[in-house]
């Protein structure tokens, strides 16, 4: 089978290479979101990885969402209905259904997005639904919650560095529950999407079995450093103002990143899991470690 990825050079494209190149022969094609442009695609299947992420430091238009996220899309997915490849994936996000999460979020939550980065990424979605697919083919759209593995920086990143360091965790009032998903698990599930002819096309959020509080989090990091952690209960009013303070003066702890750490992001993957038929190769917690053994690397 030939497998055309888009986004091959990022976190999750650079990884899903690595784990398909001994079945598949990989081809990596560069996109980039001009207008009028038609894809001729070759080969057996597509996995749309390209798009632009969530921006943190807020300094991207909303036209660039919608145009890599969106645009791009349509002109991919149109021509993949035109070609001979019998499958499509396309990595959309749990952000285009909601960026809070009461409860566990499952494929039958109504989408109601906030942001331009979900909103464009649920417009992808739509348009891909909407299309009648021709016979024999097939359409996956996967809505991964936070992705992490060994080279990735992100928030998991910051909290090492933190536990490292052995300063304490100031925000252990705060009690969550929120999902992760290991990069392996990722890779392994969009390789039975791919081998698997009998999984309907449809939508299919992915994450790991178990999900964990970020206090939890942070004593698994002093595990993986062989440190004892030191979790701090200051009272959430008063980190909540802090918070508001760091929105003003660009310090380490803002409204949008204490969301971020204390959130409630409960992702359910019964769905994924049931038509795959099989267990998920990794657990939460040896996929983390995984991880934060990287970061020492």
């Amino acid at each position: 089978m030939k497998v055309t990825i888009t986004g091959a050079n990022g976190f999750v494209g650079s990884n899903l290479q690595k784990y398909l190149k001994q079945d598949y022969t990989i081809k990596a094609l560069s996109t980039r979101y001009t207008f009028g442009q038609i894809f001729n695609l070759d080969g057996d299947a597509v996995i749309h990885l390209a798009g632009k992420a969530h921006d943190l430091k807020k300094v991207s238009k909303p036209s660039d969402y919608y145009e890599a996220n969106f645009e791009l899309t349509k002109q991919l997915f149109d021509a993949f209905l035109q070609s001979e490849a019998q499958v499509f994936i396309f990595m959309s996000t749990v952000k285009a259904v909601a960026d809070e999460v009461k409860g566990v979020l499952t494929e039958e939550t109504i989408p109601n997005p906030k942001t331009h980065y979900g909103i464009a990424k649920l417009q992808a979605e739509q348009y891909i639904l909407s299309k009648d697919l021709p016979e024999g083919k097939r359409v996956y759209i996967i809505r991964p919650c936070m992705i992490h593995g060994p080279g990735n920086k992100g928030n998991l990143n910051l909290l090492y560095q933190l536990v490292a360091k052995g300063l304490p965790w100031p925000l252990g009032a705060f009690e969550n529950k929120r999902s992760f998903l290991s990069i392996e698990n990722l890779c392994f599930v969009i390789k039975e999407l791919l081998d698997n002819a009998t999984i309907t096309s449809g939508v299919y959020q992915i994450a790991d079995d178990k999900s964990l509080s970020t206090n939890e989090l942070i004593q698994l990091l002093g595990d993986s450093l062989d440190k004892t952690t030191r979790i701090m209960k200051i009272r959430s009013n008063w980190i909540r103002g802090i918070a508001k303070i760091g929105d003003y003066l660009s310090l380490p702890l803002n409204s949008e990143r204490l969301q971020k750490l204390t959130e409630d992001y409960v992702i359910s993957n019964e769905k994924i899991k049931k038509v795959i038929n099989k267990e998920l190769p990794i657990s939460t917690k040896e996929g983390l470690m995984k991880t934060f053994r990287s970061f020492s690397n």
